[in-house]
């Protein structure tokens, strides 16, 4: 779905403890079918007036090379936001250290042949290269969007694809999960199964609103809350809390004559973030942006002030965790 930014300029708020260190550690890099998010828009964002000091890039499908095996194809994206972070590095585009992490895909269904592909993107970005995620997003209804990189509905529960998944630990690698709120069991007895490996539960775990899940929330949530807390028993999970602004998550802020603001968000939604504090502690979570993605529901400053409204009542050392230690700590970024 296009960005509109007239739209979004309807609603504009300064930043919330402007000074406060952020690390947002989930964005898109992309140029294709006349949508373009690359580091000038990046950082038209993150210099909206909080303080984001390092960012996280989560793949997307973004420039794959044409040619070469299918199973390196991916790791042109890794060559091209290494590229990206290098302009970064430079440090003459800003304080900000845009894709100091990178995580791309690696298609786990090829077991243990994974391995030259995992090798292959380490080399490519020997210095930021953290982790792979391969989506399990899957639904039968037509008008829900399974994952881009390929699913089905028990991949993470696929004995291939467990077997692929644990060679990341022998790389020290991280894994992203994306994947729909039914599907979240399954995540879970991955997490059971490979304690060895650090997952990176990505958007709630995504609670769907749209579709044959319209207008369920109040039968979804009990649920939603039940699964999410036996996931955060796994202490090898760490939670991402963004990413219910998609208009998968059904709110339909994108429908709406003026974009919402930081209240209005914080008000629909921190029912989700306090719920998955509250089980996975302030280590174990990380605020998200998910653009640009979100950014057709909010904009970059209002997002942020959403989380920073949620997370008004929790100590120093809580929002520390919460804004930039958990995400540095999980992602490697200090060191």
């Amino acid at each position: 779905m296009p960005i509109n930014e007239t739209w979004l300029a309807q609603v504009e708020e300064a930043a919330l403890e402007p000074e406060r260190p952020i690390v947002d550690p989930h964005h898109h890099l992309w140029d294709r079918d006349g949508s373009r998010y690359l580091l000038d828009e990046l950082l038209a964002d993150t210099g909206s007036g909080h303080n984001i000091v390092a960012t996280v890039f989560v793949e997307c499908g973004s420039m794959y090379r044409a040619d070469g095996p299918e199973a390196l194809k991916s790791v042109g994206e890794t060559e091209f936001v290494n590229g990206v972070a290098a302009q970064s590095a430079s440090g003459g585009y800003g304080a900000t250290r845009a894709c100091a992490g990178i995580v791309s895909h690696a298609n786990l269904l090829l077991g243990a042949a994974v391995d030259e592909t995992l090798e292959a993107h380490i080399a490519a970005a020997p210095g930021r290269f953290r982790g792979i995620r391969h989506s399990a997003s899957w639904d039968a209804s037509d008008d829900i969007r399974n994952s881009h990189s390929g699913s089905h509905e028990g991949l993470y529960v696929d004995d291939t694809f467990r077997e692929g998944f644990a060679r990341l630990a022998r790389y020290n690698l991280t894994f992203d999960a994306w994947l729909y709120h039914p599907q979240i069991p399954q995540l879970t007895d991955l997490a059971r199964a490979h304690p060895e490996v650090t997952i990176i539960a990505d958007h709630f775990g995504g609670p769907l609103g749209i579709g044959p899940y319209t207008d369920r929330r109040a039968e979804i949530f009990p649920q939603w809350k039940k699964d999410f807390a036996a996931l955060a028993a796994c202490p090898n999970v760490v939670a991402k809390l963004g990413g219910i602004n998609m208009t998968v998550n059904g709110y339909g802020w994108h429908k709406q004559d003026r974009p919402p603001t930081s209240e209005q968000l914080a008000s629909a939604t921190q029912e989700y973030y306090l719920h998955a504090i509250d089980c996975f502690g302030p280590d174990r979570c990380m605020f998200e942006s998910n653009y640009p993605v979100d950014k057709v529901s909010c904009s970059y400053a209002v997002l942020w002030n959403c989380f920073k409204r949620i997370a008004d009542g929790f100590s120093e050392s809580e929002k520390a965790a919460l804004f930039h230690d958990t995400a540095a700590r999980a992602y490697q970024l200090d060191g």
